[in-house]
């Protein structure tokens, strides 16, 4: 089997696993998304016709996987992605009547006051999500009783706790490894708000092997970049699952 075909796991992610690695590993922008939100979404209630939020969306795959596994309408809100791109991702999967591409900063957001049922954020809250004011901020637009869930790179262990970013991390990662808290600092930094009652927080069971099969397959499916991949390789396997994983968040506002 290859590094690709590893990429289909039934048993773990059966509703990910009906897509084709290749035309997830097109839209790469970091380890598998859907992996994540799948195993997110196992403590989320998503129902068909809720408005949802997808944070930091990327090229759209998270947004194509919310549509058509929970029915849901989804806003794809990006910084980086251009609407235009992400559209033509969306039309080209048959969801662009329920998905709508945004370009938006994510601390200057264009929606209206508790607008959404539900906000997810894949593998991006660790770039504008770690202040102390911004869950509070986020939940403006997300009615009472609403949903908010996020995944992100973590470590087990707390940088502060170790004294240092392990060198092994630093090497590749530099300082964006301080934003790679346990789920532990993520339950205080969102419970300490007293805005939301918290309903998960936990790593990933097999995050560091999701994101280690992930490198390799992009290292199998793009070999111009083959460098950056084996790089990334090296520094998962030295750390063998010590540290490196996913925190999943979810919370529901008060």
């Amino acid at each position: 089997m290859t590094a690709i075909e590893d990429l289909v796991c039934p048993e773990r992610y059966p509703l990910s696993s009906k897509y084709d690695p290749a035309w997830l590993l097109g839209l790469d922008m970091g380890p598998n998304p859907l992996w994540m939100l799948e195993d997110l979404a196992r403590d989320l209630e998503l129902k068909p016709g809720m408005r949802v939020l997808d944070l930091g969306s990327g090229k759209g795959a998270t947004s194509v996987f919310l549509a058509r596994e929970y029915g849901v309408q989804v806003v794809a809100a990006d910084l980086w992605i251009a609407p235009e791109d992400a559209a033509a991702v969306f039309a080209e999967a048959g969801v662009a009547d329920r998905v709508t591409a945004v370009r938006a900063e994510a601390h200057a957001l264009p929606f209206g006051k508790e607008y959404f049922d539900a906000i997810v954020s894949i593998d991006a809250f660790e770039y504008f999500g770690t202040a102390d004011s911004y869950l509070p901020y986020l939940l403006r637009f997300l009615r009472p009783g609403g949903q908010v869930g996020m995944a992100t790179p973590a470590m087990s262990r707390e940088v502060r706790e170790l004294g240092a970013i392990p060198e092994h991390i630093e090497r590749l990662f530099g300082w964006e490894a301080m934003a790679w808290h346990t789920p532990e600092w993520w339950r205080f930094q969102w419970e300490i708000t007293k805005q939301v009652d918290v309903i998960c927080a936990r790593l990933q069971e097999h995050g560091w092997q999701d994101w280690l099969a992930w490198e390799r397959a992009c290292a199998e499916y793009r070999p111009e970049k083959l460098a950056e991949y084996l790089a990334r390789i090296d520094v998962l396997n030295v750390d063998g699952g010590e540290l490196l994983s996913f925190a999943l968040l979810a919370a529901r506002k008060r």
